[in-house]
């Protein structure tokens, strides 16, 4: 055999056991996300609060409890994520809350929000219609791939 067909050969057996080794681990990881998605329906509580404000911020700066900071691992302590400051009852608490509903939270709106710890899983309006968040504004690169993908005859891309 000549050595580039081994050569392709041992890059072909390293790719097929990382894909191996990839599934079992996503596998895995799957199996604990539904365990802990079942223990947040669990402890899942139904709560009035108001809104005061929302924003994307680093989990060190977001004034959170330290024993919080303490059990996220290190490597995730620098990552930004939804922090919703709201008013329940008397206390103003901070809380966090799902990157996909975080877009359609009202800030400064009495809601009622089914909370589980102090993890925001779904949020529903308690006066009146809750706004429809705005859509973002197209880039021009996505502007022009559309525009293209019409004239095309294609369906543009979502």
């Amino acid at each position: 055999m000549s050595t580039f067909t081994i050569v392709l050969l041992v890059i072909l057996a390293v790719l097929l056991i990382a894909v191996v080794v990839l599934y079992f681990l996503g596998k895995r990881a799957q199996k604990k996300q539904a365990e802990q998605q079942e223990q947040i329906a669990a402890a899942r509580q139904t709560v009035s609060m108001l809104i005061i404000d929302k924003k994307r911020m680093k989990l060190k700066d977001a004034g959170l409890p330290q024993i919080v900071l303490d059990q996220t691992p290190k490597f995730l302590r620098g990552s930004k994520l939804p922090v919703v400051k709201a008013k329940i009852g008397p206390q103003i608490m901070t809380l966090i809350c799902e990157e996909s509903i975080f877009d359609s939270v009202p800030v400064k709106k009495e809601v009622k929000a089914d909370v589980s710890g102090i993890y925001i899983t779904s949020v529903r309006g308690l006066h009146g219609k809750m706004p429809v968040a705005a859509t973002k504004k197209k880039s021009k690169f996505k502007q022009l791939v559309e525009k293209a993908q019409e004239k095309a005859g294609a369906k543009p891309v979502k």
